[in-house]
C-alpha cells in the first residue's frame, strides 16, 4: 500500500532510493529556484535593477523566519524517519503534532518582532538610499505570509521523512507556478510593481498550504493525528529543536552572510555591486539544486536505516550519496564556467552589471565540485540524531571560515576579495567535514 511506503527505505537498493528520494526533491528545488530566477527577471525587466537589489535586501529576514519551518520539518523529520524505522508509529505522530504547534508559535512571534523592528532591519540589511522604499513595500507584505510559508516548509520535509518525495515535490512546485502566474498578472498586466510582486509571493504560500493540509488529512499520509499530539512534549521539542538547529543555523548563516556581503559591497562599490551579488545569490539558490536534492533525499534513507540498525546500508548510503552529488556538482561547475556571460544577460541589460558579474560568478562557484562531501557529511550527523557535530560542521561552510576570510580579503583586495572568499571558505570547510565524517564512520559503522 502507498501509505506504508516508508518501509521501502529499509529494503530497496540504495542507489534506487537516492534516485527516488533525490530526484523529486531536486525537481522541486529546481522549479522553486526557477521561480526565484524568473521572478528576478520579471522584477528586473518590468520594475528595474534597483528592485532586484531591494528584494535581495528583504530575503534574509523572510528566509530566516521561513527557515524555522524548514528546521522544524527536517529536525522532526529525522525523528519521524527513525521512529518509522523502529516501528514506533505513536512517536512519529506525536512528533508531527509537536512540529505543527511549534512552527506556528515561533513564526508568529517572529513576524510580530519583524514588523516591530522594521525601520531598523531594512537599513541593517542594506536597504539604504534608493532601495529603502522598494524594500519596505516588499518586506511588509511578504512577512504577513511567512507563518504560512513556515508551515509549508515544515510539511514538505515531513512528507519526505515518511518516504513520500513525489508529494513533497508537488508541494514545492505549486507555489512556484502560482507565483509566476500571479507575477505576470499583477506586475505586467496591472502594473502593481513591488506590491504586485509581494502579493504574488504571499498568495502562492496560501495555495501551497491548502495542498499540504489536503495531503495530511487524506489517506495519503501514514501520520494520523489526535488532539493530544498537538500538546508539547518537552523531550520531543528539545530533540526537534536540537536537530532543527542545524538547518536553522545554516539558513541563519546565509542571512548573516547576505547582510555582511551586501553592506561590504555597498561600501566598496555602491548599489551596482549589490545588484551583482543579487544575481549571484539567485544562482547559488538555483544552480546547486541537484546537490541539495540528493542531500534532502539522503537524510530519510540514512535516518530510517540507522533507526532500524542497518549500519551497512547507512554506510552505503553515505558513500553513494557523496559520489552522486559530486558528479552533479561537477556538471554544475562546468556549466557555470562555460556560460557565465549568457547567464548574466538573462537577468539584466545594465552594461555595468553585465561587465562585472561573470568574473564574480566564476569565483563564487570555483569550489563547487567538492561541496558534495560537505553537504552529505553534515546531513549524515543530522540524520543519525547527532545535533552538535551536525551543527558545527554546518557552521564551517559559511561561518567559521568564510566570514573571517570575507573581512580579511575584502579589506586587502576590495570587491574581488569578497568573491575569492567564497571558494576558499568552501575548500577549508570540505576538508574539515571530510575528516570528521570519515572518523565517525570508522568508529560507528565501518
Amino acid at each position: 500500500m502507498e501509505n506504508n511506503i516508508s518501509e521501502r527505505l529499509g529494503i530497496d537498493p540504495i542507489f534506487k532510493l537516492l534516485v527516488r528520494q533525490g530526484v523529486p526533491a531536486s525537481v522541486g528545488i529546481l522549479v522553486m529556484s526557477l521561480n526565484i530566477l524568473i521572478d528576478t527577471v520579471f522584477v528586473g525587466q518590468w520594475i528595474g535593477s534597483n528592485a532586484i537589489a531591494a528584494i535581495n535586501v528583504v530575503l534574509p529576514v523572510s528566509f530566516f523566519i521561513a527557515a524555522l519551518g524548514m528546521a522544524i520539518g527536517i529536525g522532526g523529520g529525522s525523528i519521524i524517519s527513525r521512529a518509522l524505522g523502529n516501528k514506533n508509529i505513536s512517536k512519529a505522530n506525536k512528533t508531527f503534532g509537536n512540529q505543527i504547534t511549534l512552527t506556528f508559535f515561533v513564526t508568529l512571534t517572529l513576524v510580530f518582532l519583524g514588523l516591530f523592528f522594521l525601520e531598523f532591519l531594512i537599513p541593517a540589511f542594506g536597504g539604504k538610499g534608493k532601495l529603502y522604499e522598494l524594500a519596505k513595500t516588499y518586506y511588509v507584505i511578504v512577512l504577513y505570509g511567512v507563518p504560512v510559508l513556515g508551515f509549508c516548509m515544515m510539511g514538505n520535509n515531513t512528507m519526505r521523512a515518511e518516504g513520500k518525495p513525489k508529494y513533497a515535490m508537488y508541494a514545492m512546485m505549486i507555489p512556484s507556478i502560482t507565483n509566476l502566474l500571479l507575477d505576470y498578472i499583477l506586475i505586467y498586466h496591472f502594473d502593481y510593481g513591488m506590491t504586485g510582486a509581494a502579493w504574488a509571493t504571499t498568495i502562492s504560500y496560501v495555495v501551497t498550504a491548502t495542498y499540504i493540509l489536503y495531503f495530511f488529512t487524506s489517506n495519503k499520509s501514514e501520520l494520523k493525528l489526535k488532539l493530544n499530539d498537538f500538546l508539547f512534549s518537552f523531550p520531543l521539542v528539545k530533540e526537534i529543536s536540537s536537530l532543527g538547529s542545524v538547518t536553522l543555523a545554516r539558513q541563519a548563516m546565509i542571512s548573516i552572510v547576505v547582510l555582511l556581503v551586501n553592506n561590504i559591497l555597498f561600501t566598496s562599490g555602491g548599489e551596482m555591486t549589490v545588484a551583482v551579488y543579487a544575481i549571484i545569490s539567485r544562482m547559488l539558490m538555483f544552480a546547486l539544486f541537484p546537490v541539495i536534492g540528493i542531500t534532502q533525499g539522503f537524510i530519510p534513507i540514512a535516518a530510517f536505516n540507522y533507526g532500524a540498525k542497518n549500519v551497512d546500508r547507512v554506510f552505503d548510503a553515505v558513500k553513494k550519496a557523496i559520489i552522486f552529488s559530486s558528479i552533479l556538482a561537477s556538471i554544475v561547475f562546468a556549466l557555470i564556467f562555460s556560460f557565465a556571460e549568457a547567464i548574466v544577460k538573462v537577468f539584466t541589460d545594465d552594461l555595468e552589471v553585465l561587465n562585472q558579474t561573470p568574473l564574480a560568478l566564476r569565483w563564487v562557484f570555483a569550489a563547487t565540485p567538492i561541496i558534495g562531501i560537505q553537504f552529505i557529511g553534515a546531513a549524515y550527523f543530522q540524520a543519525i540524531g547527532k545535533a552538535l557535530p551536525a551543527l558545527l560542521l554546518t557552521l564551517t561552510r559559511q561561518g567559521f571560515f568564510f566570514i573571517p576570510l570575507l573581512f580579511i580579503l575584502s579589506n586587502k583586495m576590495g570587491v574581488i576579495g569578497v568573491w575569492i572568499a567564497f571558494p576558499l571558505g568552501e575548500l577549508i570547510a570540505t576538508i574539515v567535514t571530510g575528516y570528521f565524517l570519515f572518523k565517525s564512520l570508522k568508529k560507528e559503522i565501518i
